[in-house]
């Protein structure tokens, strides 16, 4: 009983009192404001879950500086409003919606393939899209919620990418992959006999373990690429605490408490996005050879796990068997 117990109410405490603390740092640090970034003309870029939220804020400056900005979301209705709320600012921008629902591989593949058709390069891949604190469940692939659409589907997006990055990337404009994280991840634990948390199922806990999955993801990704010698890099991203509807499945009382202190302690979505966008669209990262873990327009340290390679490559592997990857 004790241990069930501590399963369950060690990882909300721990949550909820890392919170606490970046919101406190938020509210008497100024949040980070994007220098203005050089034209995106020629530029294409995908942004997972582009329809509202720091995604948004991120699809609509790019295709403000002209890039060709593709939106992939679950939500069409969502997504072609995100479209038309561009287009209306920006007469002149290239921006589209395409179905991609990252809790389905099969999804994944086939919104992949549509664009390789197309032939266009890709030179910024923003894997922002994400879930937090849902109710136990499965994707369709029978993987847990968090894991599966956090992490997974964007590991596979990525992978099946590759070789559109890899080729529309130029020394020293190198294409960019940009995984927005959170500072959640600094509790998570990594459990590589039970990923989809079968054990003893706690959403705060697997929502932090989909963070720090994918930013050992991101880690080992530039770190291959740069071994490889080739001009893509990997960036992990914690956006701060945002105003977005990532919280509606917190319980009442704290849903209630955080929409009556969001416009005091919580970032908006556009000061989210500051940081994502820089590190994806900004010069003085060209050709960056560390890529690394960025918050509030900084790099910053983060938890001892995160460079353990060890960790790092089982998880790689095991994801590549999770997917029938070679």
């Amino acid at each position: 009983m004790v241990s069930v117990l501590r399963a369950y109410l060690l990882p909300v405490l721990k949550l909820y009192l890392l919170g606490l603390k970046v919101l406190l740092a938020q509210l008497f640090c100024r949040p980070f404001r994007l220098p203005v970034m050089p034209r995106q003309d020629g530029t294409v870029a995908i942004v997972t879950g582009g329809g509202r939220g720091i995604g948004f804020e991120v699809a609509r400056h790019m295709a403000g500086l002209g890039a060709h900005v593709i939106i992939g979301g679950r939500n069409e209705k969502e997504g072609l409003a995100a479209v038309r709320r561009i287009c209306e600012e920006h007469k002149e921008a290239k921006v589209e919606f395409k179905k991609l629902d990252l809790a389905s591989l099969q999804s994944v593949r086939q919104f992949v393939q549509s664009f390789k058709k197309r032939g266009l390069p890709l030179n910024i891949l923003v894997n922002n899209a994400g879930i937090m604190l849902v109710p136990e469940g499965r994707t369709e692939d029978g993987f847990e919620q968090h894991f599966g659409v956090n992490y997974l589907g964007h590991f596979l997006l990525t992978w099946l990418l590759l070789d559109n990055l890899k080729a529309s990337g130029k020394c020293p404009n190198f294409s960019r992959v940009v995984n927005v994280s959170s500072s959640a991840h600094r509790i998570g634990n990594i459990r590589l006999n039970d990923l989809n948390s079968c054990e003893c199922y706690s959403a705060h806990a697997a929502y932090c373990q989909s963070k720090l999955a994918q930013l050992l993801f991101s880690t080992h990704l530039h770190q291959e690429l740069r071994y490889g010698g080739f001009p893509v890099s990997s960036f992990a991203v914690d956006p701060g605490m945002v105003d977005t509807a990532l919280y509606h499945h917190l319980s009442t009382p704290l849903r209630l408490a955080q929409s009556a202190t969001a416009r005091l302690l919580f970032k908006t979505p556009a000061e989210g996005a500051a940081t994502v966008l820089y590190t994806a669209l900004s010069p003085a990262l060209e050709g960056e050879c560390e890529g690394g873990y960025w918050a509030n327009g900084c790099k910053e340290m983060t938890t001892p796990p995160t460079f353990d390679p060890q960790l790092q490559l089982s998880l790689w592997e095991t994801s590549l068997q999770l997917l029938g990857l070679e």
